[in-house]
């Protein structure tokens, strides 16, 4: 795929996937070539929008053009694994939202698959490639300041509760965990690892779908790690990192572009990283480059810890007695 462009499809034109469409605008030698819905209408008026070449009314039919190349699935929650087998078993390369699937069992199944055709696949946690990201995970490998003594994150937003939105519909995927708690989740897990113990307790909503999520993840050494998710209420939604000679902040809405704060006893100051994109474009031109390399498997948001991410949320799942 060297010096040529690259179609890419989008399946399911929600909110998240005009949040790509415009990051993909952003990167070299990207095409969004197709997009599909199960509402065609939905399908035309999308890739109206966002000047797509091809608008299709079934999922089925775009994975049949030879000219898609690599799939974005936006689609909810709980069709994520259907979604990324039909796409697989077309040989296309794909790109799947958060959470990679429902469990661990899907999540292998889908690994096989991509490993059985040869064709590449990565969860789309596009945090792992944001600059203040890497910049915070490099603190940590680093030792700059010393050893990571703890870690806190949360995300937290309202949303009014509403029986039939995907947000607090089981049959969806709903709650908090899989949307958003994911986050803190994948955060604890880039900067500490797998925990030796966790303690989880959540709100449930009416759908018996968690609407506030609060987890501890133990390490050895007594190293802890604060998670926190919800959708009853705004919440701060920083990470921060308590290092043995600094406190570095990843300050509001740390899972999309932000600065950064590190406060030492030298004093205070903010990092700042130019970041003009909204930020999904940094996912799209890895996976580009991983295509043009010619792997099935990104060097940086691996099969591995996509394994673990599931793993943990799954733990998590059982902890609280949340079953889908």
């Amino acid at each position: 795929m060297k010096n040529k462009s690259v179609n890419w499809a989008i399946i399911g034109p929600g909110k998240i996937a005009r949040k790509f469409a415009t990051g993909l605008k952003e990167v070299p030698g990207a095409n969004l070539y197709a997009v599909a819905s199960r509402s065609m209408e939905r399908a035309e008026n999308f890739a109206k929008e966002y000047e797509a070449d091809k608008a299709f009314g079934s999922y089925e039919e775009l994975v049949k053009d030879e000219n898609v190349e690599v799939v974005y699935i936006a689609t909810p929650h709980v069709f994520h694994y259907e979604n990324t087998l039909l796409c697989l078993n077309h040989g296309k390369a794909v790109l799947c939202e958060k959470p990679f699937a429902m469990d661990t069992q899907q999540v292998k199944e889908m690994i096989a698959l991509a490993r059985e055709k040869k064709v590449f696949l990565m969860e789309a946690l596009w945090t792992q490639f944001l600059p203040h990201f890497q910049f915070v995970m490099n603190l940590i490998s680093t030792e700059k300041f010393g050893k990571l003594k703890s870690m806190k994150a949360d995300f937290g937003f309202h949303s009014p509760f509403n029986a039939s939105h995907r947000l607090y519909n089981k049959s969806l995927g709903g709650g908090s965990l899989l949307d958003i708690g994911i986050y803190p989740v994948f955060t604890a897990l880039s900067s500490l690892g797998i925990p030796e113990k966790i303690s989880a307790k959540a709100k449930l909503a009416k759908t018996e779908v968690d609407e506030e999520c609060e987890m501890i993840f133990t390490y050895k050494d007594g190293v802890e790690a604060e998670l926190h998710s919800t959708v009853g209420r705004e919440t701060p939604t920083t990470a921060t990192f308590l290092f043995e000679k600094a406190t570095v902040t990843i300050n509001s809405r740390f899972h999309e572009p932000a600065t950064v704060t590190i406060s030492t006893e030298e004093g205070e100051k903010t990092k700042e990283f130019g970041v003009t994109a909204n930020g999904y474009n940094f996912e799209a031109a890895h996976v580009q480059e991983m295509l043009q390399k010619g792997q099935i498997e990104s060097d940086q948001m691996t099969f591995e810890k996509s394994l673990q991410l599931i793993g943990l949320l799954d733990e998590v799942r059982r902890k609280i007695d949340l079953v889908y």
